[in-house]
């Protein structure tokens, strides 16, 4: 019985060391892990969305409320004016939550395009809604338009096979346009 306690308190003392470690590796690289997300993940979407940008997006961007959470919003300039902005959103797909980085012309109130950030849909069916033939749609688009595809009554047209996937882009650009307004005025 003596040993099953010692062992029980070796344990539970090893466990919390390691418990203490991980929190402080964690805690230690937080900064380094966010820096490699923003120049790796969304670094590469931003600069898709917004292409015509003449600042360096990365340096500028800023703190905004999108819908209920604090989030990056990326502010793309030409010359020194405030041309566009976007920031990521994400929804439910077929395999797991999209993020969908939307680009919006502030002028305009247009969308610049989307691009898919991050996403667990199946390979080769789910995941063709990150590339351009699907994404395309959304560029020009105006945002009091439907972002539904065609089956649903909207104006995307959905990758074939990949209906949940196609639903789960069109309703995150959605909550990016709910949010838009109030995300434009903290930026401006």
């Amino acid at each position: 019985m003596k040993e099953i306690v010692k062992m029980l308190v070796v344990l539970t003392l090893i466990s919390g060391v390691c418990g203490f470690l991980l929190a402080g590796v964690r805690s230690a690289t937080k900064d380094r892990i966010e820096e490699q997300v923003l120049l790796n993940v969304k670094g590469p979407a931003v600069k898709k969305v917004l292409s015509e940008a003449t600042n360096d997006l990365i340096k500028d961007r800023k703190e905004a409320t999108v819908g209920k959470e604090t989030s990056v919003v990326f502010v793309g300039k030409k010359e020194s004016d405030i041309w566009a902005i976007a920031y990521e959103v994400s929804a439910k797909g077929f395999g797991g939550d999209i993020g969908v980085m939307v680009g919006f012309n502030v002028a305009d109130d247009t969308l610049t395009g989307i691009a898919i950030t991050t996403h667990k849909e199946t390979p080769g069916v789910g995941s063709r809604v990150s590339e351009d033939m699907f994404t395309k749609g959304f560029k020009g688009k105006t945002i009091t338009e439907k972002f539904s595809i065609r089956a649903d009554g909207g104006v995307i047209d959905a990758v074939t096979g990949a209906t949940i996937s196609s639903r789960g882009v069109c309703e995150a650009v959605r909550r990016a346009i709910e949010a838009y307004r109030g995300v434009k005025g903290q930026v401006q």
